[in-house]
């Protein structure tokens, strides 16, 4: 019988395809993805960590603080993760507490064990070759438990501090997450992938980056993009590297990163560096700030970004598919690997996925992608 162990990978992604309120949709995907979201939480041995920090005084109001400013911003994708619970039939807080992350620990100031996880992500900007490629990194247990979801939501008012009504995207999740934090387009045309990044400076009662991604689903246009990230108003709680690009920009086509980090001091919105990336351009990002000025605080992290671009730069400037598979499946280094599956790995790459721009699709690969034919292509489902 197959093993339900992190050693154990699967070549098997499920879909949901759902429609209705935020409440609904959530519900739909907890009733649907219950058992997998239930095993999840009873594996996953950091939400010990963060439930013994939520029942201490200072870990519980953080929590509480958080969960008010997210209301206040957004407390549509509050709704729709109260859905997840009562559909998957687990408690609420410890979702919230799973999209808090280390935010709890920083609030009942706990130390922060961070382990070496994250994602590594390549655009390719060629003619007839417009790639963006990226590998998901996630603690051992999560293999296994993550899911698509592809939802239409629809709202009878405006939602939240931008006003949203109708929002229509797909999403890799991982089990018990709301959608936009792996890989994701949306029917505007925007597609994009996310690494974490760790900064220092992590501030309970600002948005986790988690609820920050989710609005980005929504978002028409590149000004939009920026609107979000920027949280005038509040601003994220914790850092992340957003690398996307619009199917429906006029002229050239570019991709953008940009790296978020928490406001300093009494400042009221996010941290923002973006770089463009041309015609004739590439781009490599993992899991640091290679831009913005801001101090980091998990080693571990550090050391496999550092190792993972370094083997990016051993390699020649990718040009096509073929090159983009070679090197998100490189196994070379001994320790920091690019493709992580080395039996007794905390971190494991859980799948890849490729953004063909220009045929217009989304390749997922459950294994390395350079020996394996991807597990589904789905089709980029765009605004005409």
């Amino acid at each position: 019988m197959p093993g339900e162990d992190s050693e154990t990978r699967r070549n098997c992604i499920p879909i949901i395809h759902t429609r209705g309120t935020h409440y609904e949709v959530g519900f739909d995907v907890g009733r649907t993805f219950s058992g997998i979201i239930q095993n999840f939480l009873k594996i996953a041995d950091y939400l010990q960590a963060y439930l013994r920090a939520y029942e201490t005084p200072e870990g519980r109001k953080g929590y509480e603080d958080t969960l008010n400013s997210v209301k206040n911003s957004f407390p549509q994708y509050i709704r729709e993760l109260e859905g997840v619970a009562d559909g998957a039939g687990v408690p609420f807080h410890q979702l919230f507490l799973l999209h808090m992350d280390d935010i709890i620990l920083a609030a009942a100031k706990t130390n922060i064990i961070g382990e070496p996880t994250g994602c590594s992500t390549i655009c390719i900007n060629e003619n007839g070759n417009e790639l963006l490629g990226h590998t998901e990194d996630a603690l051992a247990c999560t293999m296994n438990h993550y899911y698509f979801v592809s939802a239409h939501i629809i709202s009878e008012e405006p939602q939240g501090k931008w006003g949203v009504k109708e929002e229509k995207f797909t999403s890799l999740c991982y089990a018990g997450h709301l959608p936009g934090y792996t890989m994701s387009y949306n029917h505007h045309g925007l597609v994009f992938s996310i690494n974490t990044l760790s900064s220092k400076n992590l501030r309970p009662g600002k948005i986790p980056r988690y609820f920050i991604t989710r609005a980005l689903l929504a978002a028409k246009n590149f000004v939009e993009a920026q609107q979000i990230l920027r949280d005038t108003g509040c601003g994220v709680a914790d850092g992340c590297s957003v690398n996307m690009t619009f199917l429906k920009q006029e002229g050239d086509r570019v991709f953008h990163n940009a790296e978020i980090a928490p406001p300093l001091d009494d400042s009221n919105e996010s941290r923002l560096n973006i770089l463009t990336i041309s015609p004739q351009e590439c781009i490599y990002h993992v899991n640091s700030y290679l831009r913005l000025k801001e101090s980091e605080s998990n080693e571990r992290m550090l050391d496999s970004s550092i190792a993972r671009l370094k083997t990016f730069e051993e390699y020649k400037k990718p040009k096509n598919k073929e090159d983009l598979k070679r090197m998100l499946s490189d196994i070379q280094h001994n320790k920091h690997r690019v493709f992580r599956s080395q039996i007794g790995d905390h971190v494991k790459t859980i799948c890849v996925g490729i953004f063909d721009l220009v045929e217009r699709t989304l390749s997922l690969y459950s294994d390395r992608p350079i020996e394996n034919d991807p597990i589904v292509v789905l089709p980029l489902d765009i605004l005409k």
